[in-house]
């Protein structure tokens, strides 16, 4: 016991701390709930995201056959026409459904606000009472076609009778948009007088936008499919109620389930009690027969995701419209017409998918009300809160600073695992949201403040690999690597890496013309944009030389596309440079020009030197022919020159065999390259100018003189610019005058670097 108290009085600087830290997270609890969707802080975002991965990780992600969606989707509007379709092809939906396939119950999620005039009778009415009114046997036609082409009358007859649920929205924007009103409301379920004396923090509208009074009357009822949008544009819950000038509303999910009970009255029932009546406060749920629907304190339900889209069958409206559906498909089923088709706009972003079609929202709610699977989320869990951060708070806040770094690791595991599986077992089990995020924020916090000196001991390690390294790689490259030293090593090995070459063109007549100050600055001008082209590409600076560049790819850290690396690299110093020319020429400096040379092959790289100095550096042959590659560029005219090693690597790229040559120092040829473009930017002039070139080439390494001759010459006219028509043409004089060996295999020798 003495050495407890001892432990605690010689950490209790970082206990009070620990203490502050549990408090402040006391003061949270309750603050952060959206789902008023006013997003009050950063711990409202945090807990949206908490509760969409326990509805990810939990959800059924099973089909739900006894309701079917009959969708409005691209193949229905391809076959029938945009939408709005006429009032006589929904009420031959609505018949097909109920006559043919003799479904339980109907729910449009759409609104059916203006009429429709597509059929023209309203302009027969017009000659009727106007210009033709003397005509009887036109007035007699018209009458007689009227109940053909009242199409609004067709669907009328198609509601009535018939379990129909109609679907309407409520506006809540600010200003007189906000205001405007359509159609017929149905009656509420809860009048002004009603629920007078309850405070009900529903959500309130201004406006609406409903179904013409002809439907809304002929329908048996009618709910509306407004979702409730989170502050990050997530639908997570729907009002069960929304209250418009002091009456309240039912939702379309909350009609229909109504309506399948048979149930005609919802009884509220308030907090601390199972009865019902104005004594109570606090709105718990709403009843419906035997079922319960929990709600928030504005009457909205949590929507009981079954999984992505797809957990409701899904059937094309043209389908149903022409009969070729199975009638066992639909038969005794619930029915929601909606759509999910992009352009009709009813697309929402969920938990379980970023694109949803809203109808399928209110198909979880319908079966979440019927299965009685929604999730609650009463008030006594904030209490519930509360005692979980101030047990976890106090036991953390003594215990971490008396014990080892390693022990602290193990029990912040320990209690992670069990403050989510605790929290995931009343989900599962009590159906119930506790909250998570502020739990699971501040064991962080506790554990990044606790685990200080880990943290310093890590940037210790960190500076060491940045005094070996940071001379050559970027700080970006140091970091990966303090992440895993174990990846990195000064010591000498063989690896596959590529190694790029560049050199400023003519850099010696350049020199003549500028005084030493300017010509160091202009040099400063000229590699550090380069340096950061290669720094950028994962590059690692071997040397500079003079004006020249030495870069590879490949170490210290293990790079699978070194080459393509490199080969970007390449692409970007020439771009970079271009982007000088004119700061260049403002500051009355000539115009620069690299030449680069890139291979890719085995080479030795590591910390090499004498005992006097070391440097990280890379050798051997392939090495060398990265730089007389680089040195080639001159001669053939290019600006990048890479081996045939390094065109493997990159097959992404088209490319221009330049030669196959002996350069000086190496017996071996090698063909060389130029690259061209990437495969899918290249344009038609280029194709054609590659395939005419390699026909060129066919002839000239086939000794066909005469027409490699005639082609490079075509190639020329076409292509003044490209130095390798004269270098081929030149060769083929020669060649004419002085044929070649007998056995001569196409290679030219470079005598020089």
């Amino acid at each position: 016991m003495n050495a407890i108290l001892k432990l605690i009085k010689k950490q209790y600087l970082r206990i009070l701390l620990n203490l502050l830290i549990t408090i402040i997270f006391l003061s949270f609890v309750g603050s952060y709930d959206d789902s008023s969707g006013e997003g009050k802080n950063y711990l409202s975002i945090m807990e949206n995201i908490a509760y969409d991965y326990r509805i990810a990780l939990t959800m059924s992600n099973t089909v739900d056959e006894r309701i079917v969606i009959i969708d409005i989707d691209e193949k229905s509007l391809a076959k029938i026409g945009r939408w709005p379709w006429g009032r006589d092809t929904m009420a031959n939906l609505t018949n097909q459904l109920f006559d043919v396939y003799e479904v339980d119950l109907v729910g449009f999620d759409i609104v059916f606000a203006e009429e429709d005039k597509s059929s023209g009778l309203h302009i027969l009415n017009k000659l009727v009472d106007n210009e033709l009114n003397d005509q009887k046997e036109f007035i007699q036609r018209v009458t007689e076609l009227k109940d053909v082409l009242d199409y609004d009358q067709l669907f009328l007859n198609s509601l009535l009778n018939r379990k129909v649920v109609l679907g309407y929205y409520f506006n809540r924007a600010i200003g007189e948009e906000g205001k405007l009103i359509s159609g017929k409301l149905p009656e509420p379920v809860y009048s002004s007088e009603e629920l007078n004396d309850i405070n009900i923090d529903a959500r309130s509208a201004t406006g609406y936008g409903s179904n013409l009074p002809r439907f809304q009357s002929g329908s048996t009822a009618a709910g509306h499919f407004n979702p409730s949008i989170d502050t990050d544009g997530v639908v997570r819950r729907i009002p069960m109620l929304y209250e418009y000038n002091g009456d309240y509303y039912e939702s379309l999910s909350l009609s229909m389930a109504r309506l399948l009970l048979d149930v005609d009255v919802i009884i509220p029932v308030f907090a601390g009690s199972s009865e019902t009546g104005s004594d109570y406060f606090e709105l718990e749920s709403l009843q419906i027969g035997d079922l319960n629907i929990p709600v928030d304190e504005h009457i909205q339900a949590l929507v009981p995701y079954r999984g992505r889209q797809g957990s409701f069958k899904y059937i094309s409206a043209v389908d149903v419209i022409n009969g070729k559906i199975e009638k066992s498909e639909l038969q005794g089923r619930i029915i929601l017409v909606g759509t999910s088709a992009p352009a009709l706009f009813d697309m929402r972003t969920t938990p379980v998918g970023e694109i949803y079609p809203g109808v399928e929202v209110h198909a979880n709610m319908l079966a979440g009300i019927i299965d009685e699977s929604i999730k609650l989320k009463p008030k006594f869990i904030l209490a519930v809160e509360f005692i979980q951060i101030l047990f976890v708070g106090l036991i953390l806040s003594f215990i971490i600073p008396c014990i080892s770094p390693l022990m602290a690791n193990f029990v912040f595991g320990i209690f992670l695992a069990i403050l989510i599986g605790f929290n995931f077992y009343i989900w599962e089990t009590a159906n119930l949201v506790l909250p998570i995020a502020p739990l699971l924020l501040m064991l962080l916090t506790l554990y990044l403040f606790n685990m200080t000196f880990g943290f310093f001991i890590e940037r210790r390690g960190k500076r060491e690999i940045s005094g070996l390294f940071g001379q050559y790689i970027p700080s970006e490259l140091v970091d990966e690597m303090s992440d895993n030293p174990a990846a990195c090593s000064m010591d000498a090995e063989n690896r596959n890496m590529t190694v790029l070459f560049s050199d400023v063109r003519g850099f010696t007549t350049i020199s003549e013309g500028l005084e030493p100050a300017e010509l160091s600055n202009l040099m400063n001008a000229i590699l550090t944009p380069l340096t950061g082209v290669i720094h950028h590409s994962r590059g690692t600076i071997d040397k500079y030389m003079g004006d020249a560049i030495m870069a590879f790819w490949g170490a210290p850290l293990e790079d699978e596309n070194h080459a393509r690396h490199a080969l970007q690299a390449g692409y970007d110093m020439i771009e970079r440079l271009q982007a000088l020319k004119h700061e260049f020429k403002e500051r009355g400096w000539p115009e620069i020009n690299i030449g680069v040379g890139i291979n890719t092959g085995e080479m030795s790289v590591g910390n090499m030197g004498s005992e006097f100095r070391m440097a990280y550096t890379v050798l051997g042959d392939t090495v060398n022919l990265g730089s007389r590659l680089e040195g080639l560029t001159k001669n053939y005219g290019v600006d990048i020159i890479v081996s045939e090693s390094t065109k493997d690597a990159v097959p992404e790229y088209i490319y221009m065999k330049l030669d196959r040559v002996k350069v000086k120092g190496k017996n071996e040829p090698v063909t060389i390259y130029e690259p061209v473009a990437l495969i899918d930017e290249i344009s038609p002039d280029e194709e054609i100018e590659i395939d005419e070139y390699d026909k060129a080439l066919n002839f000239y390494y086939s000794q066909d003189w005469g027409r490699a001759k005639s082609k490079f010459n075509l190639l020329k006219e076409s292509y003044s610019e490209r130095k390798i028509y004269d270098i081929y043409l030149e060769r083929i004089e020669n060649y004419i005058n002085t044929p070649p060996p007998e056995k001569w295999d196409g290679v030219f020798t470079h005598t020089t670097k």
